[in-house]
């Protein structure tokens, strides 16, 4: 991408910029000027920064199939965390092995945005940034980590529900349905009518925006200031159907396997 060519926020989408709007700003970024270019080049044209990248991978505890990395706010500037250091950010650079690859990280944002300013979704708060080749990467403020650098309390439903590789499977994540989640929220959220609801609005979003990634590690309680465990704020979601050839929705709609055609994988 020719990055002398923005004419839009690359958080809000707002017209009229050239870099992050203040609003932007304030919500990523703490109200600190950051820009949206990287000082470095993506780690497969520069085997320096790509050395820094494998060593960053190893820290990250964050699973999923795109490659993530562990970032930080040092003063004004976005940089990899070292060992010992707790990031504060999330990278997802363009990955490989899928269609339309240089795409995904715009549609992960573009997503985003139409969670949030569309539908009026609690998402975590998400911007484009750019290598200095043009290259472009997806970043995401944690949720999940307060100002201090402790960790709020935080569980995906593949946790609650008491799925791991080792006792259901490779496709353990995937082995649920959308009714046993709302079950869990009803049985674990004490504010669960409430909660159940943005939980349900999410699942239709998905639904309609053909995201066929939200399964159980998807969809997360976290810890509130108060101490209660709410649902978290909404992320990695995406339109699918672009880069994979997927159903459209990752999960069974019921528990006792009886679906509505729609769903039907």
């Amino acid at each position: 991408m020719k990055l002398d060519k923005i004419d839009t926020c690359p958080g809000t989408l707002a017209k009229g910029y050239t870099t992050y709007s203040p609003i932007c700003l304030r919500r990523v970024f703490g109200g600190k000027k950051v820009s949206h270019i990287l000082p470095f080049n993506p780690p497969e044209i520069n085997e320096e920064v790509a050395e820094k990248f494998i060593e960053n991978r190893k820290r990250i505890s964050i699973s999923g199939v795109q490659e993530k990395l562990s970032f930080l706010l040092d003063k004004n500037h976005l940089r990899l965390t070292t060992e010992g250091e707790q990031g504060t950010y999330i990278l997802k650079p363009i990955p490989r092995d899928l269609d339309k690859v240089d795409q995904v990280p715009a549609n992960e944002h573009l997503t985003m945005q139409i969670a949030r300013q569309v539908y009026g979704l609690n998402t975590a708060e998400n911007a484009m940034i750019f290598f200095q080749n043009g290259s472009p990467a997806y970043i995401t403020l944690r949720f999940d980590v307060k100002a201090d650098g402790t960790k709020w309390g935080m569980e995906d439903f593949a946790s609650i529900a008491g799925k791991t590789k080792d006792n259901d499977g490779p496709n353990f994540k995937y082995n649920y349905s959308y009714e046993g989640i709302g079950e869990l929220i009803q049985k674990y959220i004490p504010a669960w009518p409430v909660e159940i609801e943005k939980y349900f609005s999410l699942v239709v979003f998905n639904y309609l925006l053909s995201n066929g990634d939200a399964h159980l590690k998807n969809f997360s309680v976290l810890e509130a200031p108060e101490g209660d465990n709410l649902m978290s704020p909404a992320y990695d979601l995406i339109n699918t159907s672009l880069h994979v050839k997927d159903t459209g929705v990752a999960l069974k709609l019921f528990a006792d396997n009886t679906q509505s055609p729609l769903f039907k994988k």
